[in-house]
């Protein structure tokens, strides 16, 4: 099968992460697959690409000193020609103003197009101007994808024109699947994990609050938070203030981050919302017991509901603190959730489980096409 895939760039978030996971395993089975970055230059690639995948850079098909709504046109113009010569059987876009190019740019081509959702609406609202050309758009996709069940009606209610809009998670890395946590020497510390980036969307200042209303009583326990962002100087002006030097950290990015989860002992996520948090989904592949802030969305579908990991309202940070105490006092606590989680996470979501989901719909495109004149709206397996 011939697969182009876009995004915006090939930086180090999550969505470029699985896109980088679906291009190497699709080329890997053998499939004809081109990677499509809209923003990025060359040599900007943060993961590691199989040689078997094309990469495009928008930027360099371009080659324009122009700025702004001319430069912008020049890539998208170059991004319909390079859809029209690819000849590719499907076109996976991912992100909303990724989603609103491709769409329009794939017009009258022939091509169908499958555009990946990665927010929820109502958790992160679009600007004026991206919740028109969604609302413009977005039904003349063939098939609209969302990460969780939970995402389907808001969209819906601000999009009420869609169709055919399927619940596919993402993958887990089957790289990430070749670790397990790592028990812990006799009287070596131990370490909270988080990651993400460094933005107030993830209330990394909650954690921090909460570890340091606990570090006293567990003197054993660091934290370490992972990743880049725009809170990272207010971070570190709170871990002075809170003389946490020394017990909290803020080491930056890391392509293997699931070598440094092998190596901690609880995973928290204190986001005010998610769409279906990879770092997470990760550290419960691995063998990480987690606790979660219950933002919408992802965290209680990942958990199933908070049996396979600790929930804990958004809200309440005495709440937090309590379920780190508790996990932070027992090991036989913190060892059972690791398994269930990974033993969930490892079935529902692996490589392989996904790739058949997305080959399921391949074979569906075709036929969504054949309906849209009906009018209804599918939601398909």
């Amino acid at each position: 099968m011939k697969i182009m895939l876009v995004v915006g760039s090939l930086g180090g978030g999550g969505a470029e992460r699985v896109a980088a996971t679906l291009v190497n395993a699709w080329a890997e089975r053998g499939d004809d697959v081109t990677l499509v970055s809209t923003f990025s230059g060359r040599g900007d690639c943060f993961y590691e690409i199989s040689s078997r995948v094309r990469i495009v850079y928008l930027a360099d098909l371009v080659r324009s000193t122009a700025t702004g709504a001319l430069n912008a046109w020049r890539r998208f113009i170059a991004l319909r020609r390079l859809i029209r010569t690819t000849r590719a059987d499907v076109v996976v876009s991912f992100l909303a103003h990724v989603n609103i190019a491709v769409i329009a740019a794939s017009r009258g081509t022939g091509v169908p197009v499958i555009a990946c959702e990665h927010t929820n609406p109502i958790a992160a609202p679009r600007g004026r101007f991206q919740r028109f050309m969604a609302r413009c758009l977005y039904p003349r996709a063939d098939v609209l994808t969302v990460l969780t069940a939970g995402i389907v009606d808001p969209l819906c209610k601000e999009i009420p024109a869609l169709r055919n809009v399927v619940v596919l998670p993402n993958p887990v890395d089957a790289d990430v699947l070749r670790f397990w946590k790592m028990p812990g020497a006799p009287g070596s510390r131990k370490r909270v994990l988080a990651a993400g980036r460094l933005h107030p969307i993830k209330q990394f200042d909650v954690l921090i609050d909460a570890f340091a209303t606990l570090a006293h009583e567990f003197p054993d326990w660091d934290l370490y938070i992972w990743g880049e962002g725009p809170t990272r100087d207010a971070l570190a002006r709170q871990i002075g203030a809170l003389k946490l030097d020394g017990r909290v950290f803020l080491p930056g990015m890391t392509r293997e981050l699931w070598a440094e989860m092998a190596n901690a002992d609880i995973y928290a996520l204190t986001s005010h919302f998610e769409g279906l948090p990879m770092a997470m989904m990760e550290a419960m592949a691995i063998g990480l017991p987690c606790v979660a802030f219950d933002c919408p969305s992802g965290p209680r579908e990942l958990t199933r509901d908070g049996r396979d990991g600790v929930l804990v309202d958004r809200r309440d940070v005495g709440g937090l603190v309590a379920a780190l105490r508790e996990l932070f006092s027992s090991e036989y606590l913190r060892g059972e959730l690791g398994r269930k989680a990974a033993a969930s996470v490892r079935e529902r979501f692996s490589t392989a489980v996904i790739l058949a989901r997305w080959d399921r719909l391949y074979a569906r495109v075709g036929a969504i096409r054949g309906r849209y004149e009906s009018g209804s709206r599918h939601h398909l397996p």
